[in-house]
């Protein structure tokens, strides 16, 4: 039975969730202020083993991220990712000023588009939107 749990995440399952996902290492003092700076997380549990996970970062008014879904290889494919994600867009449309439009914004990991454009979201680059871009900061080693 899987039961999920908002704004509990903590750091040992955020840490251990990406890594059963092979995303890259992050430190733990990285983990625990990307974890207090996120807006919302929600945690996916089958009984009391966590399965997946979901965060959501941004300013809440004009612009949010979904900056991490995950769910454990061997957990996939049960809808566990689907319903993280419709929790995090309940939780983005919360924040949505009356009158107002909130970008919900994401970027997937490669062959991941469609599960993606399952859940409403637009592919870039489109007839108006160029397409996402990245830049990573880090020590000159």
């Amino acid at each position: 039975m899987v039961i999920f749990k908002e704004n509990t995440l903590d750091i040992e399952i955020y840490l251990e969730l990406r890594k059963s996902v092979k995303w890259k290492k992050l430190s733990k003092e990285q983990a625990k202020r990307a974890l207090k700076n996120s807006l919302y997380t929600i945690c996916a549990y089958d009984f009391d083993f966590p399965i997946g996970m979901g965060r959501l970062v941004g300013d809440g008014a004009v612009i949010c991220y979904v900056q991490d879904l995950v769910v454990r290889p061997e957990a996939q494919a049960a809808g566990v990712g689907g319903q993280i994600l419709e929790m995090l867009i309940a939780y983005a449309e919360s924040l949505r000023l009356e009158g107002t439009e909130l970008m919900l914004d994401l970027m997937c990991a490669k062959g991941r588009e469609e599960f993606y454009k399952n859940h409403g979201f637009l592919a870039r680059p489109t007839e108006n939107l160029g397409p996402g871009m990245i830049q990573y900061l880090k020590d000159n080693y």
